[in-house]
């Protein structure tokens, strides 16, 4: 099956939360789904970052991570994930940052100061710990329908979901229809 980057693959608002978004229905066993299983699809990612990634300008051009640094990036992408997700959650854990320095340390010191183009997992861990000193932590939510992790860029802060198309789409028509049958039953 072909997978294909979208923009709302990109609904998280930064680019270390785009990446940890790779993985769908990450707490569902039988459903989960790793979009970086495949390396294609990997690849791919990068090219669609420099291009929907709301942190775009930030980094620039995105290069694929190399081969040999993939685990270290897909040990990014789960320290990012299990970090922010607790501090969402108001659960830090100083064993979470502290997981989550270490993979964006791994990172970076694998790739030069000024790379001709930024690769994927430095620009990532680079993202990761400029939300980790983030000055409004209350911006950092999470999705109550896809559970994905976002960044409220609203000028209010009252953004709900990751994406109002899809996930404010579906959570809405699930109420129309819930209120429908409610009439429809006597």
């Amino acid at each position: 099956m072909t997978f294909i980057w979208t923009p709302h693959r990109f609904s998280g608002g930064a680019l270390a939360f785009d990446v940890a978004n790779s993985v769908v229905l990450r707490f569902d066993a039988e459903r989960r789904i790793d979009r970086y299983a495949d390396p294609r699809a990997l690849d791919g990612f990068a090219t669609a970052a420099t291009r929907f990634c709301a942190d775009r300008d930030l980094f620039g051009p995105l290069q694929p991570v190399a081969p040999e640094n993939r685990p270290a990036f897909l040990d990014l992408r789960e320290a990012t994930d299990r970090h922010f997700r607790a501090e969402v959650l108001g659960h830090p854990s100083s064993g979470h940052l502290a997981d989550l320095l270490d993979a964006a340390s791994t990172v970076i010191r694998r790739h030069p100061v000024k790379p001709a183009r930024t690769p994927l997992d430095a620009a990532t861990a680079r993202s990761a710990l400029m939300l980790a000193t983030f000055a409004e932590p209350q911006r950092l939510k999470i999705c109550p329908n896809c559970q994905w992790l976002f960044l409220d860029r609203s000028r209010n802060r009252s953004r709900t979901w990751c994406d109002m198309t899809v996930c404010g789409n579906r959570v809405k028509a699930s109420r129309h229809y819930q209120r429908q049958r409610k009439e429809l039953i006597p």
